[in-house]
């Protein structure tokens, strides 16, 4: 892509068509953020985007395009509504990312008015409401019109949906004759979270973020449906007036609160930079507690006689800027630490955080990985976050990148509470109340309840029918926790009896909720098909520890027949022959084969497998056809350097010509394929009379030197 090519090494051919791809960008994210209330890319996306074109535009200004993003506002109104001309545009805000910026924002200003340094020049701070702007139109003292900002000139008239929101008054006594009052409509967080469980009650889309749930239910055609959506207003601002307010900006602020308007109590007045950005860190530290959703700072020069001799670039004003928060950091309060049982018993700490937005999304859970991590410490033993603990109580900083699960990736000590107390992992599991240990070398407490932990149990269903395991169309997560909740399965093979046990009778499928005849009888039908299964599906399906999708192809390949790699399950122990021929196959290890080993002579996993099986049809592994190969069946071993092929392509080819690899050398070994570097392998082979060639001997046993 051509956003990884640096702006200093662009050609002007090559600005040109960079220039083109970013207006078509930011013209597509525009219509979604402003028109469709349903934004496809992040706000970090956003402002990056819109910083690359800026620094294009500044070094090819003449190949600046009539359609520059910058000089867009917002996006043009959504069918459906009339359009409102504003009499005074609503702008946007340029932004601020770093202190530095802040500091180049006050130099500019003074630069401009012709202040020196030694001159005092306040500023309001105040949070940035990270909602839909709408302005307010007032005619002696009576709302007459309500309009969205649209793309700045052109607005959308919400007239009689802003009349169903509490916080808009419909009089005002006192106020101008014209009084064009604009803000933010916001929805606060606990209503959010209401509106989305009715969302979900009626099985309707839940929204991603209260800043999409404010806009859209703002931009109703039924005004009933914006009635009953819990909306607010913050007054920050003003657009046409017929007579001023007041001298300042912050005394305009306090005039808006008289007229009856909910204004922000954490707006400040600030002296130079260093009182802006500190007011900055205020905010950002209480973001996580304001109960709304904030994404910056906005600064504004404070005299309005200087706000007027700044006066406006073509899309933003020059004495304001919005200092916005990183995208995907956010401070929160960590309020518990739970406990959640995985389907190999790990026990893996959450954090339940005061809800926060990070990156678009509302975050109210991040993974604390281990007990080592909550201390402070990484697998090694080495510090992270300079050896600070995490305590319930504590200002964490949680990070959230992409699709990733949110992580604290730092405590604010000067914020713990007096009363935190270290936190100590348990030692029973919270599910089953079994014993929970940690062995030598691993990271995590694990239940040893086993089958009977019901955690457990659920989580290894769910595995069960995964999409790389039985894969049960119908089946899936959902419906394995209710079925289990229900009593109706407990172990895999339970699935497999669903028809006999539910298919007639009083506690039919087809009657409960959600269900009916049609969508059971499809479900068993399903279930039947699963029947006949592949080796690598039904091995890794079983959940295993340490085995994954690869390394059940793995052992499929390597035994052929479920009769086969069962038997040798069961009776492989250490150092017998079963054992060395299961860590002989390239890929599996000592770990690993303890783990299958285990689980094989555990006598109720055991059975549970046993009582699964009698119902399937286990198919063979397809082999490919090896009936001339010169290796097939035999066991090769690759060590030293290769250098006509990679690793991965040398054992790719092997197993394809029907061998298996090893990644060790034994009394089974039939040939050592020795590159150079080759050592102990290669030694042992000679001591055990093991037939060795080097790569050029292989490419030409094969046939492809």
């Amino acid at each position: 892509m051509t956003d990884t090519i640096k702006i200093d090494a662009l050609t002007r051919d090559g600005a040109k068509e960079e220039l083109a791809r970013l207006a078509d960008i930011l013209a597509r994210a525009n219509l979604a953020y402003h028109t469709d209330d349903a934004p496809d890319i992040s706000d970090a996306e956003y402002d990056a985007f819109k910083r690359r074109n800026a620094e294009i535009e500044a070094r090819f200004p003449d190949l600046k395009r009539d359609d520059s993003p910058s000089e867009q506002v917002g996006a043009p109104v959504a069918d459906g509504f009339s359009k409102v001309t504003h009499a005074v545009a609503m702008l946007s805000l340029s932004n601020a990312f770093d202190d530095a910026d802040v500091s180049e924002f006050d130099a500019r200003i003074r630069k401009y008015l012709g202040l020196t340094s030694d001159v005092s020049l306040t500023y309001t701070a105040e949070p940035k409401i990270d909602g839909l702007s709408l302005s307010l139109r007032y005619e002696d003292g009576v709302l007459v019109q309500a309009a969205t900002r649209g793309d700045g000139a052109v607005g959308e008239n919400v007239t009689a949906n802003a009349r169903t929101i509490e916080d808009i008054p419909d009089q005002l006594k006192g106020a101008p004759a014209v009084l064009e009052v604009r803000g933010e409509v916001y929805m606060s967080h606990p209503d959010f979270e209401a509106l989305n469980d009715r969302q979900a009650a009626a099985g309707q889309k839940s929204f991603a973020n209260p800043r999409n749930a404010a806009a859209g239910s703002l931009r109703q055609l039924d005004a009933n449906i914006t009635r009953a959506r819990p909306l607010r207003f913050f007054a920050y601002a003003w657009g046409a007036l017929s007579d001023p307010l007041a001298d300042t900006q912050m005394g305009a602020i306090e005039r808006l609160h008289a007229l009856g308007f909910q204004t922000n109590p954490l707006t400040r007045l600030c002296d130079g930079p260093d009182e802006m950005i500190s007011h900055y860190r205020v905010i950002e530290q209480e973001r996580a507690t304001l109960g709304y959703d904030i994404d910056g700072v906005v600064y504004k020069v404070n005299d309005l006689g200087l706000q007027s001799r700044l006066g406006f670039r073509s899309t933003t004003p020059r004495w304001a800027i919005a200092h916005k928060f990183p995208a995907e950091l956010a401070w929160t309060r960590l309020d518990a630490i739970d406990i959640q049982v995985g389907r190999t018993g790990a026990l893996s700490p959450v954090a339940r955080l005061t809800p926060v937005t990070v990156g678009g999304v509302v975050v109210s859970n991040a993974t604390l990985h281990n007990e080592d991590y909550i201390a402070g410490r990484d697998n090694k033993g080495e510090q992270i976050r300079d050896g600070k603990d995490i305590r319930v109580g504590d200002w964490v900083q949680v990070y959230r990148a992409g699709d990733v699960i949110p992580k604290v990736a730092d405590v604010d000590l000067s914020k713990r509470p007096k009363d935190a107390q270290p936190y100590v992992m348990p030692t029973r599991c919270p599910e089953c109340n079994s014993e929970a240990v940690r062995e030598p070398g691993d990271a995590v407490r694990r239940c040893t309840g086993g089958l009977i932990c019901p955690a457990q149990a659920v989580e290894k269903l769910k595995h069960f029918v995964s999409r790389a395991a039985f894969d049960i169309d119908g089946l899936g997560a959902k419906q394995v926790e209710q079925f289990h909740a229900d009593k109706w399965i407990a172990e895999p093979a339970d699935i497999f009896t669903l028809r006999d046990r539910y298919g007639t009778g009083l506690q039919q499928l087809k009657n409960r909720e959600g269900w009916g005849e049609k969508s059971a009888t499809n479900l068993f039908d399903a279930i039947d098909e699963r029947r006949n299964i592949g080796l690598g599906r039904m091995i890794f399906a079983l959940g295993i520890r340490h085995v994954g999708e690869a390394a059940a192809n793995l052992l499929a390949t390597h035994y052929g027949m479920w009769e086969a790699f069962s038997v040798a399950m069961r009776t492989a122990e250490d150092g017998n022959d079963a054992w060395e021929d299961l860590i002989s196959i390239d890929g599996v290890g000592a770990v690993m084969a303890g783990s299958l080993a285990t689980t094989f002579n555990q006598q109720a996993e055991l059975a549970s497998i046993d009582r699964l099986v009698a119902h399937l049809n286990i198919e063979e592994a397809v082999r490919p056809d090896t009936a001339d190969s010169p290796v097939a069946g035999k066991t090769v071993v690759f060590t030293g350097t290769l250098e006509k092929m990679t690793r991965a392509e040398a054992k790719a080819r092997a197993e394809a010509l029907g061998a298996k690899v090893s990644g060790s050398v034994s009394a089974k070994t039939d040939l050592l394929v020795a590159g150079p570097g080759a050592g102990s392998k290669a030694k042992k082979a000679a001591d055990l009379g093991i037939e060795t060639i080097d790569e050029d001997g292989w490419l030409d046993l094969i046939g492809t030197a």
